[in-house]
């Protein structure tokens, strides 16, 4: 193929306890799915119908990673996830079949620009700018579905410098992974590649240089992320 420019390198994580790696293609993020930090966001944890956003692509990056504290935000946020990578293409499944549609499940630091987020809120236009920035999507390694299965409870959690400042159990999510996974099939066609950010528990909070974040969830795995200076070109 001879392309006007380089292609962009296709990003991918890797897969423990494997040489391959997992090929990235979309990423899904749940927004307000766990009550209580729905609640610290100041809106009503009821099961209304899940919203979504999307990040980019290369917002993805090693969950074992430094990351420059990024420009244009005096508040960066930390919001630990349950991560679920899609390995088959799948329309309108139901929650029931939901689960044959994943590889595997890994865990995600969804990055927020809470300053950009909710100015933009304010004035009622998306908030894709707080979101959707440079190295926003930290992830662990994927573990496999057919080693560990599809695990609906462990605790979640995460801390900054050393203290505990997230923890919850993925149980508590309201709504369930078959849940998120056939709701967003019924809208637009997952496929392979695909990611899923299933939302954070309570105890979001703020980040600065030189934090050390770590997170995890038991079962699946965990991260480390060093925040480093602001690396505004």
């Amino acid at each position: 193929m001879n392309y006007v420019i380089t292609p962009p390198v296709q990003i991918s994580l890797p897969v423990q306890g494997t040489e391959a790696r997992f090929p990235v293609r979309r990423v899904y993020c749940v927004g307000r799915n766990y009550e209580a930090h729905a609640r610290e966001m100041g809106t009503d944890p009821t099961r209304e119908l899940p919203f979504l956003f999307q990040k980019p692509t290369d917002a993805v990056v090693s969950g074992m990673t430094s990351i420059p504290y990024p420009p244009q935000t005096r508040n960066l946020h930390h919001e630990i996830e349950l991560v679920v990578a899609i390995g088959k293409r799948g329309v309108n499944v139901s929650p029931v079949e939901a689960t044959t549609l994943v590889f595997g499940y890994g865990v995600g630091l969804d990055l927020t620009r809470r300053d950009l987020q909710q100015a933009a809120k304010d004035a009622g236009k998306p908030w894709e700018w707080g979101k959707a920035f440079d190295n926003s999507a930290p992830c662990s390694a994927l573990v496999p579905a057919a080693t560990i299965g599809h695990p609906d409870s462990g605790r979640i959690w995460l801390s900054v410098n050393g203290v505990i400042k997230q923890e919850a159990d993925i149980s508590e999510l309201i709504w369930s992974v078959p849940e998120v996974i056939a709701f967003i099939s019924a809208s637009m066609i997952l496929q392979p590649g695909d990611l899923i950010f299933t939302g954070t528990p309570a105890g979001v909070g703020p980040l600065v240089p030189a934090d050390r974040v770590q997170g995890g969830i038991n079962g699946i795995g965990t991260l480390e992320v060093i925040i480093s200076d602001s690396a505004h070109h």
